[in-house]
């Protein structure tokens, strides 16, 4: 794990992101990531969840230190990143599914 606490490819492990997913309002966060085109930034406040910034600050480290996101400081907020390429190598098929998912929902808006 680095400095930041993002997890080395190979330290991404398939019980901490089924555990971080397992939270809709993450699996939310890991689905517009992964409908978006791959390298999108979004700062955490963007994605509009119905929490305290506690709460949210917590959803974002759960995400980060499971590896499904990157985040990064932008002045006084962090914008985060699917790490796509990472967990396609290590999870094959599993943002598959979350796009899939995420496609269901639509049309059932």
């Amino acid at each position: 794990m680095d400095s930041e606490g993002h997890p080395a490819e190979d330290e991404i492990a398939l019980g901490d992101v089924l555990s971080a997913l397992a939270d809709p309002l993450r699996r939310r966060v890991v689905m517009e990531l992964a409908q978006a085109p791959p390298g999108t930034e979004r700062t955490c406040a963007s994605f509009g969840l119905p929490v305290s910034k506690a709460t949210l600050t917590h959803h974002f480290r759960v995400l980060r230190e499971s590896g499904l996101i990157r985040q990064v400081n932008r002045g006084n907020s962090r914008a985060a990143t699917l790490r796509s390429q990472e967990i396609d190598r290590r999870l094959p098929g599993l943002l598959d599914l979350i796009r899939a998912e995420g496609a269901d929902h639509q049309r059932k808006i």
